[in-house]
């Protein structure tokens, strides 16, 4: 078993728990759109990963067991014997990952703009990314993560909110940034999505190239007792893009699941 890191959490609202787990160099700020509208019902919890954000740093390289491991050890910190996990991009690779490891304390499943089933060229461009920032380094990288993050309007429209997830990123480390981009591109859950048991919803924003809608519906037929959601006109930034549209989508998917 791996040892687990104590992170850094925000506790809001009452009811049943949700823990909420972010992706590669963001925090539990990303989620704060979706929080807003979610915790006049429900325990809403948003954790930084390892690392990230306001928790402590831990060894490197990192791999997926570690954050399993730490969001098992949230649960316990947080006293609840079941909880809803949703998780985003990297989020959403381990929220399936921590309920094939701990299927008793699940709730249900959000799999938001996540990725299995990739073909060798959808692997080509996730190794891309990495080829690009270990060699030219994370500033210079982010202009294209950036570009595939929002859409062209959006980044238009509201550049304050792109330039703090700019600088969310730049405030991690980039040995850290580098590691967590490896265990995101050598994940492939795909062979294991049947053994989930949990009701699972599976969205993805509909221009999203690195988690797009085919390898979204793969991950959804793979899930027993899933339901899919395709947001028109959105990349891959949904929480920070569309917030009220993704928490009308939980909400409906909390109040009936499949």
């Amino acid at each position: 078993m791996r040892k687990a890191v104590d992170c850094h959490y925000r506790d809001e609202g009452r009811g049943e728990c949700i823990a909420f787990v972010h992706g590669i160099g963001a925090s539990g700020e990303v989620w704060d759109g979706v929080v807003e509208r979610l915790a006049p019902r429900y325990r809403c919890v948003r954790m930084d990963l390892r690392g990230h954000g306001r928790s402590p740093k831990a060894p490197l390289p990192c791999c997926l067991d570690d954050f399993v491991v730490d969001l098992e050890r949230l649960r316990h910190r947080l006293g609840v014997e079941r909880m809803h996990v949703f998780g985003h991009s990297l989020g959403g690779m381990i929220a399936p990952a921590y309920a094939l490891a701990f299927p008793r304390r699940v709730r249900s499943l959000g799999l938001l703009s996540t990725a299995a089933g990739r073909t060798e060229e959808d692997f080509r461009k996730v190794m891309g990314v990495i080829e690009a920032l270990e060699r030219d380094g994370l500033a210079a990288t982010l202009d294209l993560l950036v570009a595939r993050w929002f859409t062209d309007a959006f980044r238009a429209a509201h550049p304050e909110v792109v330039e703090a997830r700019r600088a969310r990123t730049l405030a991690n480390d980039e040995a850290l940034i580098a590691s967590v981009f490896h265990v995101y591109a050598g994940t492939e859950l795909g062979p294991k999505l049947g053994e989930i048991a949990a009701p699972s919803l599976v969205l993805t924003g509909e221009e999203d190239g690195g988690c797009n809608p085919r390898l979204a519906r793969f991950i959804a037929e793979g899930i027993p007792r899933s339901r899919l959601c395709i947001l028109e006109g959105l990349k891959h930034a949904v929480l920070l893009e569309a917030p009220e549209r993704v928490a009308e989508r939980l909400l409906e998917f909390l109040r009936d699941p499949p």
